[in-house]
């Protein structure tokens, strides 16, 4: 089914509207799990009934995240609308499942320095930009070597969450590390070249404008894999970034050596940056701006998480207390 006509079309009205390749095999495993749920029959000949019965059935049966919910309905959504032509009704936003509102996860600077202490090499001065400049994981690793500017020091993402660019800080002591690293990507792409190798990923309007630029040193990836490998779309052998899962494992690692006791992932150091860099007076407009948000109400769940902190308010335990009696609670 993988390679079926129906899947190609779909895979081929996914890179018309330029979606990213891990969206196009998401929307593809779900539009396979949609099918497969059904007996293998054909969406041509299903809709809205057959769309509501399946997302009930993530919903009751497998009880899955509102999350991954939303995230098959905007799936299959896209192909009724896209590739079999029957958009569906108003079921694409009436069974939307509700998120539960939750506070973001935040380190504290101390388990945050225990944490970066934990990783070796590379990973450590990937980890450092995630916290150090409020970096998502797959902006970190899609850095090319051009998108850092030492002089005015600032980093320019591109194509981060909602298709958007911008630019962030980078941090001064941070420098050092990134000169290093960019030295290390001379070496090893100048290594690809004399191989027969050194071509790095390009959009396609651009690869087909600047034709040379793929084999420069400047688009090649600041996070490079160790191998090199089939590009899926183009069927090319290029040297991509470095796997996400790779630094995950690694992150997982660094919090279970680290000894610290709060569930962390890597998106809690763009957390804990967010939070602290609050702390620190900066502007929550300024926050907006560096992590990349469209709305400022995103943006101000980090002042919820420091009025809802310990040091917020007084509890009325205080006033009641034996202060000069520490062992008043052990007593029987």
């Amino acid at each position: 089914m993988a390679q079926s006509p129906f899947l190609n079309q779909l895979r081929t009205e996914i890179r018309l509207r330029n979606y990213s390749i891990r969206t196009e095999q998401t929307y593809t495993q779900w539009t396979v799990r949609y099918i497969r749920f059904h007996a293998d029959k054909h969406p041509k000949d299903m809709h809205d009934t057959e769309v509501i019965a399946f997302l009930t059935h993530l919903a009751v049966d497998l009880d899955v995240a509102a999350n991954t919910q939303n995230l098959a309905l905007s799936a299959l959504v896209f192909l009724y609308r896209y590739v079999v032509k029957k958009p569906l009704g108003d079921l694409s936003t009436s069974i939307r499942a509700k998120k539960p509102t939750k506070l973001p996860t935040v380190l504290t600077r101390d388990e945050v320095r225990k944490v970066l202490q934990q990783f070796f090499g590379v990973n450590r001065l990937m980890a450092a930009l995630l916290y150090g400049s409020g970096l998502r994981s797959m902006e970190c690793l899609r850095l090319r070597v051009k998108d850092i500017n030492f002089e005015y020091s600032c980093l320019h993402i591109h194509n981060g969450k909602g298709n958007k660019d911008r630019i962030v800080a980078l941090p001064p002591r941070l420098k050092p590390a990134l000169a290093l690293q960019v030295k290390e990507v001379e070496l090893l792409h100048a290594a690809d070249l004399q191989n027969g190798y050194g071509e790095a990923f390009m959009p396609s309007a651009l690869a087909r404008k600047y034709p040379s630029s793929a084999r420069s040193i400047a688009w090649q990836y600041l996070f490079p894999s160790s191998t090199i490998s089939v590009d899926p779309r183009s069927g090319k052998s290029r040297r991509h970034h470095q796997f996400q899962s790779t630094f995950q494992k690694a992150f997982r690692s660094a919090v279970r050596a680290s000894g610290i006791t709060t569930p962390a992932t890597p998106h809690t150091l763009r957390h804990s940056y967010a939070t602290h860099s609050l702390e620190n007076g900066v502007d929550i407009r300024t926050i907006q701006e560096q992590l990349g948000h469209s709305s400022l109400e995103t943006t101000q769940i980090y002042t919820h998480i420091l009025k809802r902190g310990g040091q917020s308010m007084r509890s009325p335990i205080e006033d009641i207390f034996p202060a000069l009696d520490p062992d008043f609670l052990k007593e029987k």
